[in-house]
């Protein structure tokens, strides 16, 4: 027998499930969370929030350098505290749990603190307390996948990089995703070298090719040792260093720091799963329908333990409007997927919404590509040599805006605002017409005019 029953219960308190929980709540379901550690997930904790406050971090040791063209009289060496930093990391953190906590509470939420399983498909044991519940949210999310190799016990993942007692003279980054790279930024800009290894021809498979390119080459320009169809076969430990063996001809590295960034998986295992019709995917991804649902339609999943797009602003919209749709009758809310804009904090950052000239070719579209390189106006006077990068492909039929691509400062926040104008069907013409802000960056994106046309031709894999 249950101790407690709700309208709607959610396991796992991350960004989308809080977001889900307390807008039920809203709507005036009784409504329960479980979480096992701490409220906000992997993106608050563990993810995108502590990641970009080190990449701020990362970004003064370029400030301070660039200063010195602009007549600040900014010394060679500028200390760095590394504890500080954690320190002032930690407590930021902990107020964004805080406010977690309080939203769920203000909403009425049961917050549990403990770990929840499946006992049947109405039933969870929460640390051996059981409850029921009408309808189920599985929210968990995912987590660093760990390396297999010989020696794979002495690399750290994502999680660990964040709680480190100090910044490593040498790091050696395995993978060639967006967040190997942007730990390669993050550990570079506080002073250490680092050497990024990845299996493939070029990283950030999936981003647009000319940012990927341009990006690697300012990355070798600052000092990234990057190792491309490169991978490790083993991590060898001596006097208190470590041993990197590679497959570049069993070239081996020494290094500090082994840093194993080769992908997510979602935390499904120990969900007792097996106790339900849940159909979970060889990958450890729940299927689902487009409305959420599981192979039990009560129980429903969303976010990265999902099969779809993995963000979290992406979950959190999931999580809103499937609350709406069971709880306040709104049947036709649905998220909207068109034109969702990411970006990589790297230096110099890359942002990017709509297609890539690759998937262009792909598709056999028709299509006008508009790029341009340009040095930005700051480093006229810091004297660094970086360039920006910038990209669009439109379609010459309907002369609409395709796919917007960025590598440079300000990338990020940029191409957020251009999402919105894509999302509103904005054309090329549309762009042309409008005033540009003089002097920045963005203003290039409307000041193309000369373009080429789309050609079959061969893409870095």
């Amino acid at each position: 027998m249950s101790d407690k029953h709700f309208d709607y219960f959610v396991i796992g308190a991350g960004s989308g499930g809080v977001r889900s929980a307390r807008i039920a709540a809203q709507h005036g379901a009784k409504v329960g969370i479980a979480e096992a550690s701490k409220l906000g997930g992997t993106c608050v904790n563990l993810g995108c929030v502590p990641k970009k406050l080190f990449a701020y971090g990362a970004d003064y040791g370029y400030h301070f350098e660039d200063a010195r063209g602009y007549g600040w009289d900014v010394p060679k060496s500028v200390p760095f505290s590394w504890k500080k930093l954690i320190a002032n990391k930690n407590a930021e953190i902990d107020r964004l749990n805080d406010i977690y906590k309080s939203l769920l509470e203000n909403s009425g939420v049961e917050v549990f603190n403990g770990f929840a399983k499946f006992v049947d498909n109405n039933t969870l044991d929460i640390d051996g307390e059981k409850v029921t519940a009408d309808k189920i949210l599985i929210a968990v999310g995912g987590r660093p996948r760990k390396p297999e190799f010989e020696g794979c016990e002495h690399t750290i993942v994502s999680d660990d990089a964040f709680f480190l007692d100090d910044i490593p003279e040498h790091v050696v980054i395995q993978g060639g995703g967006y967040i190997a790279v942007e730990f390669a930024h993050i550990f570079h800009g506080l002073g250490a070298h680092v050497s990024l290894l990845y299996r493939g021809s070029l990283f950030l498979r999936g981003f647009d090719e000319t940012m990927r390119l341009a990006l690697s080459e300012e990355m070798k320009k600052s000092g990234f040792d990057l190792h491309y169809n490169c991978d490790i076969t083993s991590v060898t430990e001596n006097n208190n260093k470590f041993i990197v063996s590679t497959t570049h001809d069993d070239e081996q590295i020494e290094t500090d720091l082994v840093l194993s960034a080769i992908g997510r998986e979602p935390c499904t295992d120990n969900l007792g799963l097996d106790n339900t019709d849940v159909n979970v995917l060889d990958n450890g991804q729940i299927e689902i329908n487009d409305n959420y649902e599981t192979g039990v339609k009560h129980i429903y999943a969303i976010g990265d333990v999902s099969n779809s797009n993995n963000l979290t602003p992406v979950a959190i919209r999931e999580g809103h409007a499937l609350a709406d749709r069971l709880f306040d009758n709104q049947k036709d809310r649905h998220v909207n997927y068109d034109n969702i804009a990411t970006a990589i904090f790297s230096a110099p950052p890359c942002a990017t919404v709509g297609i890539t000239e690759d998937e262009a070719v792909k598709q056999k579209l028709k299509a006008h590509i508009y790029d341009a390189t340009f040095t930005p106006l700051k480093h006229r006077l810091s004297g660094r040599d970086e360039k920006t990068v910038i990209k669009l492909i439109v379609d010459p039929d309907s002369d609409k805006v395709l796919g917007l691509h960025m590598m440079g400062l300000d990338a990020p926040e940029i191409v957020q605002g251009f999402a919105v104008a894509m999302n509103c069907g904005a054309t090329k013409a549309d762009f042309d017409r409008t005033m540009a802000v003089h002097p920045t960056a963005a203003e290039e994106f409307v000041t193309l005019r000369s373009c080429r046309e789309l050609s079959d031709i061969d893409f870095v894999d």
